[in-house]
């Protein structure tokens, strides 16, 4: 925020996200291939385990893109509307 006071909170949201969304998807298909390798390879007992780490890593990634931001951009307007300021370019909290 610093480097950008004068854009919009949305904004700046979704520009860090598509900042880092390459490097979130390189980490994580690494990692990937790893887990899967593990599971497919790893026998009985390392299966539950990696089976574990494939939901996790894949809840994680799809939460940190698809739920985290908007949650974080709705949780801004939501503290501004009850602080009595509306913030520009904010979805009105209260309606939602």
């Amino acid at each position: 925020m610093r480097g950008q006071r004068r854009a919009e909170f949305s904004a700046v949201v979704n520009a860090s996200v598509n900042q880092t969304l390459s490097r979130t998807l390189l980490t994580t298909g690494y990692t990937l291939l790893v887990v899967v390798a593990i599971f497919l390879l790893g026998g009985d007992v390392l299966h539950d385990f990696a089976f574990a780490l494939l939901v996790g890593m894949i809840a994680g990634t799809y939460s940190t893109i698809f739920i985290a931001s908007p949650l974080l951009v709705y949780c801004h307007a939501w503290t501004a509307s009850r602080a009595g300021r509306t913030p520009v370019g904010a979805v009105d909290a209260r309606q939602t």
